[in-house]
């Protein structure tokens, strides 16, 4: 059986572990820049905890983790409390809500001047209020002076290029992923690298300081180190993520896996 990644480019079945894939990738990222930078520039892996409260959304720094102390969830009642015995005490029904992580890694000078993000889109900068919240964050960098490097390798949800970049995108013949790169000295414009299905994932620009020159970041190395390193193959045989695939691409994966021993 296979172990190595069996397709060409990115991997469908990776995004149903997106949580997992998504730190991975961040890491690797933060890495295959960090080798190529000027000796002034550090790249770091950068988070903050999303929450939705009221169809709000909340950022908050994860600057410390707190464990959990009580194994039923809720701490025990005060000594006395339960001495005296005269108050019943309900135990409530306990709901966990889901923290959803924002990571992204960001390039600063030696003084934390921010220089560049680069982001790769999880499904909630995708849909609903956390569509929004992602669309104002990435005016506010461009807005900002920052390059701004956008990977999006969901299939799901809606894009977060801009009406009138989107209108001009070249029509997909079958299923893609997208790369877009924004550039500080050159805000309005665009750089787009379209990944089919079927390709092997491109080699991007990543842009720095108008005296520096671009970083090169090759992305089928670190997809393909993600898969293996999750052994991923082990999600082969189960039902792709949605949203499904188009006939023609869904026949050709199906042939692909078949040749590699996963199905």
């Amino acid at each position: 059986m296979q172990t190595t990644n069996p397709l060409p480019g990115m991997n469908p079945y990776l995004e149903g572990s997106w949580a997992d894939v998504h730190t991975a990738l961040i890491g690797f990222i933060r890495e295959a820049v960090s080798e190529q930078l000027p000796m002034d520039l550090n790249a770091r892996a950068e988070e903050e905890i999303e929450i939705q409260v009221d169809d709000a959304t909340r950022n908050y720094r994860a600057d410390v983790g707190v464990n959990e102390l009580w194994p039923q969830g809720l701490p025990p009642l005060q000594a006395a409390i339960v001495s005296q015995g005269v108050m019943a005490v309900a135990e409530p029904e306990i709901i966990d809500v889901e923290e959803l992580p924002h990571r992204w890694v960001e390039i600063n000078d030696a003084d934390g001047r921010l220089i560049t993000v680069i982001e790769v889109l999880s499904p909630s900068n995708k849909t609903g209020v956390g569509r929004d919240t992602y669309l104002q964050r990435q005016l506010d960098l461009i807005s900002a002076g920052v390059n701004l490097v956008e990977i999006d390798f969901l299939r799901q949800g809606q894009p977060v290029c801009r009406f009138e970049v989107a209108q001009t995108l070249r029509p997909a013949t079958g299923t893609r992923y997208i790369v877009m790169a924004t550039r500080a000295l050159r805000p309005s414009r665009r750089e787009i690298y379209y990944c089919p299905l079927r390709e092997a994932l491109p080699t991007i620009r990543v842009p720095l300081r108008p005296q520096d020159g671009d970083v090169a970041l090759a992305l089928q190395p670190l997809i393909d180190r993600v898969y293996l390193t999750g052994r991923y193959w082990q999600t082969s045989r189960r039902p792709l993520p949605a949203p499904a695939l188009p006939a023609e691409d869904a026949k050709w994966m199906e042939e692909t896996l078949q040749a590699a021993g996963l199905r």
